[in-house]
């Protein structure tokens, strides 16, 4: 950690000391000269109001850490453990602050390091640094496989990337404690470019008092998030990016297309405050809340831009003219200052401003902060808004100002188109045991059917098609239903009205999670049908008309679902007016693969796999079909258990022609923050998604793998399955070891979010949520979800004929994005595995025999897992093909090791019945520094 090392060390870093790998550190001595820096004013701040003794105590707990972590001294690692179990509560809860916010000041330079090497490279005409992926790079690639401007700009006009921010957090930090470390991240990359002794010195008291109040600022939630602190933490990564970088990514894109303009095809999407699948906190009013505040955000942002081109474009009718247009525009604005006569261009954003303030008034209540005139008529749609930006674009490029309409008004003009009234297309989602169930209250008090639930699905789909194709509503107007069934149509209502204020993309999909049949499909649009979102009957009478507003998306989740993806989406599509309802509702099919519950179910092998399969049926059946287009949505969650890793590499290892210009994928926990966060990185990991996606669609090979490739996977995937599901639901005493050996029960507690950790009531590993489950096992160093069942499955694979099958391995590695991308994520989760560490997590459990017997079972499987990894990429060593990530987690352990440490001994000291503030933040705030030190865990 460096706080302040001793004289005889070498300063110690995250990175290598000088010299220490001259070989391996090439290229890193200013990452290790902005963590030394920052160890150094992180040690001065503990030593300042902690004291002397505390600082010392941080100091020789980090220096046994290293000894033992790095040098692997036993001695040092057995007086490690005596000092850590000696703390009392408050010293330990020091300790976990010190290296807590080690791994955040850490991950700041980490951050930072590699867009300055971007930088440099752009600088010096080298392009992309390191071969790393770019949308440079991508661009490159497609000149050379003569992939043109126009055919790459037809490709994106058809296309739709969106990321969708959920409500699933496992982040842990605040958004105070976010904002002091963007100020950090700012001042340190300015460093770079300074050469004064005196500017670095001011520099530098500037972090120290950043660090400072880092030390000082509280570092976990004292209170759990409501749904609204959701919402606004959510908000707070379009101020900071979306709303300034995407413009601006469009801009790049259409630079390197030789100027052809291309419309929206990368737009936002949201899941907080319509996510009410086992969250009881969403209701209607939190939809509305969503809506609003959603609103008020876009619409201040224009009405800041606004207010700042109108500074600026004071553009004299004497020196440059104006069009028709645009003088009838400033004709209308209002403003009759005498003072602005000669300004037509000021005039006319000045009435915009004033219509925007009547918008911001008529659709979320707020007031605009300035009035040059009194709030204007509200503009009726985005598109009225959009207008007369354009007016006043056309008038400054026939007037010999195009740089200032490219560069000033071009950036709003797009973002305008991109983000409407209603920035962010917010999903509804709900299981569908709560459809059955309300539509089965409806029915019952409509006396249609008594036990609609108990009706086998051939009937169930009978009834409802019947019902689907009556222009009568099954919803009667003088009944009283249960306050579960009003809150199940009441949002479904709200979400009519929210469309009606904000705009048809305010609100687009209703996703189904837990699809199992056709029937849970049909409920979904009786239900639009029940509140006003579907116009017209499937009666073939009405067929050319009907329509329904929100585009109904399976979720299909488990293994068995995935399976049956394809099949009840044919039979879906089969039955008679549903595919003419999607063709005149938009033509659009979204379906959801989830990656979380198939890893809970299945584990990593069998999850990956069919998911693989379940895409590539599906895109098999919806090429079958005329004028609808399918869009996978993939319900991906931050460590590899639940479809992490570089989202760059998981869309180029889609399936040939699942991909298709056509892409949602969800930003979930801690990611969010890694990848937003900063709008430096936030640019960067947009352009990832877009060049991955332009590549996938124009450059991959439309062609089936190997057969030998598919059987190879399919029997891994068979044997992966027995051996995790052997273990997970096959051997007795499991679910007390989980819940013993992991914090699980303490982070069900943590403030993270506004959902509980599990469905229902139980302590069954089914009911449990994805989210809890990973994030246990990445807290106790075993990410069991990331890799278990994969040794077992390549043991058995190639124990029949080793030498030729184990050959195959390697050819599928080598020429299969799929299996490739499978064997990095694999690789990087078992590179962040301890079984030390993960061995004290055990001792927490009472039946020692239980614990022994079963925490020896995943120490075998673990074994064979780094066994198989390392026969199949013929190295011993983790991450052999990515030294900077190895090189960064090696000298990150020593600094997580205490966390870990500390966590179990709280623990024991908590289950033991000791008590104390000291001893549960202590508990969550060894979560934080944990989930900061591993990043990827949720």
């Amino acid at each position: 950690m460096q706080l302040e090392a001793q004289a005889q060390e070498k300063p110690v870093t995250l990175a290598p000391a000088a010299g220490a790998e001259p070989d391996a550190a090439k290229g890193d001595e200013s990452l290790i000269e902005d963590i030394r820096l920052l160890g150094r004013l992180l040690g001065d701040a503990v030593r300042e109001h902690e004291g002397a003794a505390a600082f010392e105590r941080i100091e020789t707990i980090r220096r046994l850490s290293v000894a033992a972590s790095r040098n692997g001294d036993a001695e040092a690692d057995r007086n490690l453990d005596a000092l850590l179990r000696a703390l009392t509560a408050e010293e330990a809860r020091t300790v976990i602050r010190a290296f807590s916010y080690f791994s955040h000041l850490a991950n700041i330079a980490e951050d930072l390091h590699p867009l300055q090497q971007r930088a440099r490279a752009q600088a010096s005409g080298t392009g992309a640094f390191a071969g790393a992926p770019s949308l440079a790079a991508t661009f490159a690639h497609l000149r050379k496989a003569a992939v043109g401007a126009g055919k790459i700009a037809q490709a994106l006009a058809h296309g739709w990337i969106s990321p969708v921010l959920t409500a699933h957090p496992t982040e842990v930090r605040r958004k105070s404690l976010l904002d002091a470390e963007h100020a950090i991240f700012k001042l340190l990359a300015a460093r770079e470019h300074m050469r004064g002794k005196a500017e670095r010195a001011q520099n530098e008291m500037q972090l120290r008092a950043r660090v400072s109040q880092l030390w000082q600022t509280e570092l976990l939630r004292h209170s759990r998030l409501t749904v609204r602190d959701e919402i606004e933490n959510t908000l707070s990564y379009y101020r900071s990016t979306f709303l300034r970088e995407i413009p601006r990514l469009y801009a790049d894109i259409e630079q390197r297309l030789e100027g052809l303009r291309v419309p929206p095809f990368l737009r936002m999407g949201a899941w907080v405050g319509g996510d009410r699948d086992g969250n009881p906190n969403v209701t209607a009013e939190s939809l509305s809340t969503a809506m609003r505040m959603q609103c008020e955000t876009v619409l201040r942002f224009y009405l800041v831009e606004v207010h700042e081109l109108g500074a600026e474009l004071s553009i004299s009718r004497r020196y440059a003219g104006c069009t028709k247009a645009l003088e009838e525009l400033a004709a209308r604005s209002g403003d009759d200052n005498p003072h602005r006569d000669d300004e037509p261009y000021r005039r006319a954003l000045i009435g915009v401003y004033s219509r925007l303030a009547g918008t911001l008034e008529k659709l979320t209540g707020g007031q605009a902060a300035r009035h040059a005139v009194a709030p204007g008529e509200p503009y009726a749609n985005s598109w009225a808004l959009l207008a007369d930006l354009v007016t006043i674009d056309e008038s400054l490029r026939v007037h010999q100002s195009e740089v200032i309409a490219t560069q000033r008004l071009e950036p709003l003009i797009r973002a305008v188109e991109v983000f409407g009234f209603h920035l962010a297309t917010l999903d509804l989602r709900q299981s569908s045991d709560r459809h059955e169930e309300t539509i089965a209250e409806l029915l019952k008090i409509a006396r249609i059917v008594d036990d609609y639930a108990a009706l086998p699905e051939i009937e169930k789909q009978q009834l409802l098609m019947r019902l689907l194709s009556d222009p009568r509503p099954a919803r009667l107007p003088s009944a009283t239903y249960s306050e579960r069934a009003t809150s199940e149509l009441t949002i479904i209502e709200r979400a009519r009205e929210m469309r009606q204020l904000y705009g048809d993309e305010a609100i687009r999909h209703y996703i189904i999670s837990h699809t199992e049949t056709v029937s849970d499909l049909l409920e979904v649009l009786l239900l639009q049908k029940e509140c006003g979102l579907m116009r017209g009957t499937l009666d073939p009478r009405d067929a050319q008309s009907v329509i329904a507003d929100l585009i109904i998306v399976p979720l299909f989740e488990t293994i068995d679902d995935l399976r049956n993806a394809a099949p009840i989406m044919r039979e879906f599509y089969a039955l008679p007016g549903i595919l003419k309802l999607v063709v005149n509702s938009g033509g659009q099919q979204d379906v959801m693969l989830g990656y979380s519950d198939s890893n809970k179910d299945g584990g990593i092998l069998t999850s990956i796999w069919e998911l693989y399969h379940a895409s590539t049926a599906l895109a098999e059946f919806f090429a079958s079909l005329t004028n609808v287009t399918l869009r996978l949505f993939h319900g991906r969650g931050g460590t590899v258990g639940r479809g992490g890793g570089p989202s760059y590499d998981a869309i180029l290892a889609q399936p040939p022609g699942t991909v298709n210009g056509q892409i949602r994928l969800t930003e979930q926990g801690e990611v969010i923050a890694a990848k937003y966060g900063n709008p430096q990185i936030g640019h960067v990991n947009l352009e990832l998604l877009v060049a991955a996606t332009l590549e996938a669609t124009l450059l991959s090979e439309h062609k089936t793998p190997p057969p030998e490739f598919l059987e190879a996977a399919e029997e891994l995937s068979q044997a992966g399955m027995a051996a995790y599901r052997g273990l997970v639901y096959g051997t007795e005493g499991f679910v007390d070891f989980f819940f013993s050996s992991t914090p699980i029960s303490e982070i069900a507690s943590l403030n993270i979010g506004s959902r509980p950790a599990s469905r229902k009531p139980s302590r069954r590993i089914e009911d449990l949520r994805a989210i809890p489950w990973s994030f246990s096992w990445a807290q106790a160093r075993v990410a069991l979800p990331g890799w278990h069942g994969f040794g077992s499955a390549i043991a058995h694979f190639i124990e029949k004929d080793e030498k030729p099958r184990l050959e195959l391995l390697r050819r599928m590695s080598q020429e299969w994005p799929f299996f490739r991308a499978l064997l990095s994520n694999i690789d990087m989760i078992l590179s962040k595995t301890d079984m030390s560490i993960a061995h004290h997590y055990a001792g927490l459990v009472e039946d020692k025999a239980l614990s022994a017997r079963i925490f020896g079972m995943i120490e075998a499987e673990h074994a064979r897992a780094n066994e198989a990894l390392e026969k199949i990429l013929g190295s011993k060593e983790r991450l052999a093909d990515n030294p900077t990530l190895a090189r960064s987690l090696r000298h990150r352990f020593p600094y997580i090791a205490p966390l870990n440490y500390l966590q179990v001994e709280l623990i024991r000291r908590h289950r033991a019945g000791e008590r104390g503030e000291d001893i549960r933040e202590g508990i969550l705030m060894s979560i934080n520094g944990v989930a900061a030190g591993l990043r990827n865990t949720g």
